[in-house]
């Protein structure tokens, strides 16, 4: 089940990091289209979601019912680094996306 998990989050996690490099790569150079309101609505959602669960992805609450492990990467196929500050790299990109494309 843990294997099923990590692999529902990491298609998850791609979804939602190529929606923030888009809202970025949209505010770079002035694009305005449905995708890049779907992609500000879609990581808010996410955002609203690690709110309400204290900054922690239901899926990685999940997946400690499956194991012991403690490594930041436990429950994503991603390495070790990326896991750990995932929220802060991503978050970054995602915010500056967004001032950028309000700024335009």
């Amino acid at each position: 089940m843990l294997r099923k998990i990590k692999m529902l989050h990491t298609f998850i996690w791609l979804v939602m990091a190529f929606a923030c490099i888009y809202v970025l790569y949209a505010g770079i150079t002035g694009t305005q289209n449905v995708w890049v309101w779907l992609s500000i609505g879609l990581i808010s959602f996410e955002g609203l979601v690690l709110f309400a669960y204290k900054g922690i992805c239901p899926l990685t609450i999940l997946a400690r019912k499956y194991t012991t492990e403690k490594r930041e990467n436990f429950d994503i196929y991603l390495p070790e680094w990326l896991a750990k500050y995932n929220k802060w790299i991503f978050g970054t990109i995602f915010v500056v996306g967004v001032l950028l494309v309000l700024v335009r």
